[in-house]
């Protein structure tokens, strides 16, 4: 009995196989010398990604329509909404496009990972970590660029004693920094937990369906607590995009203001 159990368990996907990144088509091709083409699901679904963005905002656009669509409506309801954000968070609608477009992209891929067997980018530590600190980079451009050497003052707290000077200038740095891992891995850890929780549900009761009329209606209870978890999955896709794009606008701020 005990072997039955340890051989049935070895042919169950570990639930974290869905984060990985693999190769979908290799191509060898003698080009400058030796260089290896490679296709991975993350790639792909960069590309699907796009492709979604440009198709729904294609299909929004009623220009030759006397009555808005519901894509349309949905459309300028969320840019209304990031609109409203950008202006009061930052003030200046310039930014409006930056923050437009990032929203939709992460929001289209954690909603884009909910489909059964997809694959969802945003649980790549590269993608997550790596977008993070390429903004983090951008604003303190952006910082520099407005108030050059005075920029700096970002990282002395007004009225510090000079002896305490180096030790503050540090742990500001240090925080600085750690906006970039926050902010990557605060989206990276949410939509992991979720699709994870998910995938063991699944597997647990794929499982238990197979196991006759009795177990099939016992079973009925935490079907209904997975379809409350899968709509909670889709609420969580909503919230980190926009809790992303709204930190996102406050960071744009400090560089700015240097708050």
């Amino acid at each position: 009995m005990l072997m039955n159990i340890i051989q049935s368990n070895l042919y169950i996907n570990s639930p974290l196989e869905q984060f990985e990144v693999t190769s979908l088509l290799s191509l060898d091709a003698p080009i400058l010398g030796y260089i290896g083409l490679t296709l991975t699901n993350l790639a792909l679904y960069s590309f699907l990604i796009f492709i979604l963005i440009v198709g729904l905002h294609f299909m929004g656009n009623n220009d030759t329509k006397l009555l808005p669509s519901k894509w349309s409506i949905l459309l300028e309801s969320l840019f209304a909404s990031i609109n409203s954000m950008v202006r009061e968070q930052i003030g200046r609608e310039i930014y409006l496009p930056f923050i437009y477009s990032l929203f939709f992209f992460i929001l289209i891929a954690n909603l884009l990972g909910n489909i059964p067997y997809s694959y969802t980018i945003t649980t790549s530590v590269i993608v997550s970590i790596g977008l993070s600190f390429t903004i983090l980079i951008g604003v303190t451009i952006l910082g520099l660029s407005i108030h050059k050497i005075h920029f700096f003052s970002f990282f002395i707290p007004s009225g510090t004693p000079l002896a305490l000077v180096p030790l503050l200038v540090l742990i500001e740095l240090i925080s600085y920094l750690a906006r970039a891992f926050s902010l990557g891995i605060r989206l990276f850890a949410n939509v992991v937990a979720g699709h994870t929780l998910l995938k063991i549900l699944s597997t647990f009761l794929y499982q238990m369906f197979s196991g006759g009329l009795i177990i099939f209606i016992v079973t009925l209870v935490p079907f209904a607590l997975f379809l409350a978890i899968t709509g909670l999955e889709l609420a969580v896709s909503f919230i980190q995009a926009y809790v992303f794009v709204l930190l996102v606008c406050s960071y744009i701020k400090d560089a700015i203001e240097l708050h």
